[in-house]
């Protein structure tokens, strides 16, 4: 658990990271030194931007490889700029912005012998997940539990984020979970 302070921290590397952009057409640089241990250790981050509620954008990474500080700026960024389903965030939405960071737990994959199998052991609200088969691959935050809290529907549609039909199965298809601390 990131304590109020660190998460307040984020929240200003995340807007910084996207005025940046705007002035500069590139993420925050961040020298971790100026951050605090927690902010340094290898994190897996989304950030979520939003305006009145809507989303404007959202990028992330699933495995962590870069200090979290790092991860949240280049997120940050990316959201606002390289999100292929929005336009780049203009100056005149930047006061507009909501961000909403998700630190992701390392993945676990699931064992599962079907998919009555795998829809028991998924837990509602808790849960992203982790879809792969035949180089497709899709993930779920588990806020979009709020949108889709049928253990059904979010299966589908995860599915068909991944490029799949929604009632596809496959004796290769893996899924792992993971959960996040969202702020």
């Amino acid at each position: 658990m990131l304590s109020d302070g660190d998460r307040k921290v984020l929240r200003e590397v995340a807007r910084r990271s996207v005025l940046s952009g705007l002035e500069f057409h590139r993420p925050l640089d961040v020298d971790i030194g100026d951050y605090s241990e927690s902010l340094r250790q290898e994190r897996a981050t989304f950030v979520t931007l939003n305006i009145n509620g809507n989303l404007r954008g959202c990028i992330g990474t699933l495995e962590a490889y870069r200090p979290l500080v790092v991860d949240i700026a280049h997120n940050a960024y990316a959201a606002a700029f390289s999100d292929p389903r929005f336009p780049p965030v203009g100056p005149a939405e930047y006061e507009q912005l909501d961000y909403h960071i998700s630190v992701l737990s390392d993945t676990s994959p699931m064992q599962f012998d079907s998919e009555a199998d795998l829809l028991r052991q998924i837990r509602p609200g808790i849960d992203g997940l982790v879809l792969e088969d035949n180089g497709y691959r899709g993930t779920f935050l588990p806020s979009v539990w709020e949108q889709l809290p049928e253990r059904e529907a979010f299966l589908a549609h995860l599915k068909q984020k991944a490029g799949l039909p929604a009632s596809y199965w496959s004796d290769t298809l893996k899924v792992s979970r993971y959960t996040v601390e969202s702020f």
